[in-house]
């Protein structure tokens, strides 16, 4: 396999596991947790989700051919709360990913070399997929702390819950020593 395919591969991955991570914070929530703001100057999940589509739609549209800031864009409108149902917000969050997803299983090894431009600033593919990976991590990083800040201690963990570090590095020994 080579470098680009692994790249491509790893991309995706990555990409997927952000997405559960954000699915895993919903399943979590009810409608009215998903619209909550901890103040005035912070984002509710559903207003990130809203900010997360457009950008998705955004950028993986005509990812080749295309800026990836499309003019039928309306970024600032992402950001006021439209108070959707948690349903609509899923299928929003379903929407973007799909997008994503399609484009990057659509390309080409060759693609990955080929300058793409977001905002008419010239990217190469790698980083431009690198750009977008970082900036839906950060975004998902807000979604998981604002389901945690909200459910307190009927938080489920996404991750190895806190004080449990030594037990689950015991079992994944235990696990590989048995494999």
């Amino acid at each position: 396999m080579s470098l680009a395919t692994e790249f491509l591969d790893s991309a995706i991955k990555r990409f997927e596991s952000y997405k559960v991570l954000g699915e895993k914070t919903f399943a979590q929530l009810n409608n009215e947790q998903m619209l909550r703001q901890p103040n005035d100057a912070s984002n509710s999940i559903g207003v990130i989700i809203q900010h997360l589509h457009g950008n998705m739609l955004s950028r993986w549209t005509n990812f080749l051919s295309e800026d990836g800031e499309k003019t039928w864009r309306k970024r600032d409108d992402e950001f006021e709360a439209h108070h959707l149902s948690k349903d609509q917000l899923l299928q929003l969050w379903q929407d973007g990913w799909q997008t994503l997803f399609d484009t990057l299983h659509s390309l080409k090894e060759s693609d990955l070399e080929k300058t793409i431009t977001i905002r008419s600033e010239p990217l190469i593919v790698v980083d431009a997929i690198n750009r977008q990976l970082a900036h839906y991590s950060y975004h998902v990083g807000q979604i998981v702390y604002l389901g945690r800040w909200m459910k307190d201690a009927e938080w489920q963990s996404l991750s190895i819950p806190k004080g449990a570090s030594a037990n689950f590095t015991a079992e994944m020994v235990a696990g590989q020593k048995n494999q």
